[in-house]
This record gives C-alpha cells, structure tokens and sequence, in this order.
C-alpha cells in the first residue's frame, strides 16, 4: 500500500487537449465534493502536507504526486460524507425530527425550522404553523440522545444540555401566497432553483464517489453504535477519491478508488495504528468492493493524529451546512436552499426530490445514461417557471427524443406545480428526520417515493 498527505483531492491529470466531463461545479461543490477546502475535522487540503498523519496501513506515510498513480487518460473526483453526528448533521437531524413531530399530529403543518448547536447548548429557531402541540424540548433531546451525545465529555449531553426554542408563526405575507382551496392549485412557498442529478455509475443510479462515501460515513456509525469498535466516538467524516476514465461515448465511468480518507472521533486512550488497523478493517473492507481496490490505493486514517475533541464541543454545527452530503457529492448541480427543517410546501425541498425523481427516471429508461434537470419556481405560483435536461451529450434519441424536446416530454409527463408533487410523492408523512443523514438521494428506502422510477 502506498501512503500520500499531500496530493489527495487533486484535479484530474488529462492528456493534452482533452478536458474533465461538465460536471457543473458550484462553490459548495468545490468546498465539500472536490475535497479541495479544509475544516476543523481533520481533513487535509490539496498540497497540504502533515508532519503528524499517522501511517496508515504501513509504518511510515511517504509523499508522492496523485499523477503518479493516475494514467494519462483519466481524472480524478472526490465526494465526502459525515456521520449523523457530525455537528451540522445533528442539526439537520434536530430540525426534521421537528418537521416530522409536527405532521405527525397536522399533515398541514407550515414548517421552517433552523438549529444551531454548541457545547452544552441547542438552539432552534424560525416559524412554524400548525394545530399540533409540540414539546420542542423533548424532541430536541432524543435526537441529541439517538445521536450519542449522552455525556459532557463529548461536549454534549441531551440530559443536561440547554435548549433555547425561539419559534414564531409563518409570516401572513408567504401564508397567503401559499394557501389554496386545493392541494393540487397551492403556490410555491419561495422562489427556488432546484437539481435533480442520475446516472448508471451504481445500481441507485448514483455516483460511485458519492456513494461509497456516504455508505462508509454510515458504516462509521454502525460500528460505534453495534460496539463493533468500543472506541469510536460520535463525530466522523470520510472521503473518497475516484479514480474514472471516459468510454467510448464520453461518459465518465469509476476505474478505481485512488484514495480513502476517514476522520473518526476516538477515545483518548487508543492508538493511531489500531484506529488505522480497525477502520480498514471493519470500515472499508465491508463497503468498498474489492475490485476498486488496489496496491496504489491511499488510505489515510485520521491523518490529524488525533480527534478525541469533537462534535459540538469541537466545531459548532448549524442546519443546512452540508448540501453536497446531502445530494450528489459534487457531481450535477446544486440549487440555493437547503432541505432539513423545511415542510413540503418549500420547493428547496419536495421541488429537488421531484428533480432527482424526474432524472432517474430519465436514466433507468434509457433516455439517456446520466442527466441533470434544473426546476425554477416564484413565490405564491403553481407552475414552475422553467424546466431544463442536460444529458451531458448522453442522450439516445430513444422513441425520437432529442436532448432539446426531453424537458417538453417532462411536462408532459410530470406535474411539477408544488402541490401536486406534494401529493404524488406523499411528502404530508412524518418522513424527513430519515432523509437527515446519509443523503436524500440514492436510498431504496419504501418511504423515499422520489426514488421509485416512474415509467415514462
């Protein structure tokens, strides 16, 4: 195995003339899918080099160039995941368990709710309307207890902790801009713009970076959770680096895995090599197929050498902060506003799932082998300003479609006005604090419908 601090996350290495697929990078996509910024969770920026990352399945780390491992015709992309107890994921996680509290006792509940966490403290803010009697508190500490934060060392304890509910009613102004006789005629609940992204790299029709990412994030919590590894803590993040190729039609297709990159919050008392030995173990052998695998591989295991501090105590988490997470590591598009927290009347949310629904549906009927479809909306309107499909030139003109008549077959197969996707997709069901962690997309979980391929 081969060991680099200092190259992981570095763009493709092209032959000349060539150039990497559109993959339509945002600021929140080079921040958190290309793996190019750098946090207070242990991560290592692009060209960084530390002196204190531990080896990782060797007994020293060297230094080489990503290009040494990357042949001439292909590029590197990176996608990373958080554990649900990420300090941001926590907070996610908080906001839909309130989503969720309200529509359980009034499906008609109007919600936008934000929380922030620190060190011994919960805060949630914003505006809710509903019929429903909530006790705030209590729904914020089981979620601060489910997520293992039961003790003050971890920074945060959900018997203990402060919670501060600062809650008002939806503003008049956007209530009537919304309400209507009909569920079907309901307006938007803000202007938004909205992506859905698909593609063959998986059988979810995810991206392979993505996927692997969030499947070892997860992974991280169930082996703490299941006392496979007694000396996790709650706070995780991890990162992968493909290695892809572009086939014979231009598109881009997973080669290899070039590098691994796991940050785990650990208990004072354990070693770097044994945090190194059970990660690769217990962690990345049971999710990443072998066949990605090889002796170039990099792994670097809590490359800062050391995160017993973490959670809350560590960086202060807030709603909304890990959209890249949430929807397709970095690859397609992401639109303005977040999901968590947010009730089905917000477009930002049950407007992207229709987006992603639209998209794979796209794919999984062979109209084209990967697409991103951009959805726009107003305030108080029904019907969606703009549809757009971008199949990256993938298109197949299957049944006389063109890439240009795609977003016409998509109206006419699709009702895309708020409500209408709110009832299709039955988004009224106290179903969000499951899409909080690990992704809103690419999970074949029965209450995702957004997930379901509808035949076009």
């Amino acid at each position: 195995m081969s060991s680099t601090a200092g190259s992981v996350g570095t763009a493709a290495a092209g032959s000349a003339g060539e150039s990497a697929p559109p993959l339509t990078p945002t600021k929140d996509s080079a921040m958190s899918g290309g793996g190019a910024a750098a946090d207070d969770n242990n991560q290592l920026t692009p060209q960084q080099t530390s002196s204190t990352a531990p080896a990782t399945t060797t007994a020293a780390a060297s230094t080489t160039s990503a290009e040494d491992t990357t042949s001439t015709d292909s590029f590197l992309f990176a996608s990373e995941s958080v554990t649900e107890s990420h300090p941001d994921k926590l907070c996610d996680t908080i906001s839909d368990a309130v989503v969720d509290a309200c529509l359980t006792l009034d499906p008609s509940s109007r919600v936008a709710c934000e929380t922030v966490c620190k060190t011994g403290v919960v805060i949630i803010f914003g505006e809710i309307t509903t019929s429903a009697s909530i006790n705030y508190e209590q729904v914020i500490r089981d979620a601060v207890r489910d997520a293992g934060y039961d003790d003050p060392a971890k920074g945060l304890d959900y018997k203990t902790c402060n919670v501060i509910v600062a809650l008002e009613e939806q503003s008049p102004d956007i209530a009537q801009s919304v309400d209507s006789t009909k569920v079907e005629d309901m307006g938007s609940g803000d202007s938004s713009v909205v992506f859905g992204y698909a593609c063959e790299e998986t059988p979810e029709f995810m991206p392979m970076s993505h996927s692997l990412a969030t499947k070892l994030s997860a992974r991280l919590a169930a082996v703490r959770k299941d006392g496979t590894l007694d000396w996790i803590r709650p706070d995780g993040k991890t990162q992968v680096t493909m290695e892809y190729v572009m086939n014979d039609k231009g598109i881009p297709t997973p080669k290899r895995v070039h590098s691994i990159i796991i940050s785990a919050q650990h208990a004072e008392e354990v070693s770097n090599d044994k945090i190194s030995a059970d990660l690769l173990e217990h962690v990345v052998k049971p999710v990443v197929p072998e066949k990605f695998l090889d002796d170039k591989t990099i792994y670097h295991m809590n490359p800062s050498g050391r995160f017993v501090i973490g959670g809350p105590h560590s960086d202060a988490g807030l709603t909304g902060r890990k959209p890249i997470v949430d929807t397709y590591g970095g690859w397609g598009s992401y639109g303005g506003g977040a999901f968590s927290g947010k009730d089905a009347t917000k477009v930002d949310r049950s407007g992207a799932y229709a987006a992603r629904w639209i998209a794979k549906s796209l794919v999984a009927a062979g109209y084209c082998s990967r697409c991103c479809v951009q959805l726009s909306y107003a305030i108080g309107l029904a019907q969606p300003i703009s549809v757009h499909v971008d199949t990256y030139g993938t298109c197949t003109n299957k049944n006389g479609q063109t890439e240009q008549s795609l977003a016409k077959l998509v109206e006419t197969k699709f009702d895309l006005r708020p409500g209408c996707i709110v009832k299709e997709l039955d988004l009224r069901r106290p179903i969000m604090r499951k899409t909080a962690a690990y992704g809103h997309f690419g999970r074949e979980e029965e209450e995702f419908k957004w997930e379901k391929v509808k035949e076009i």
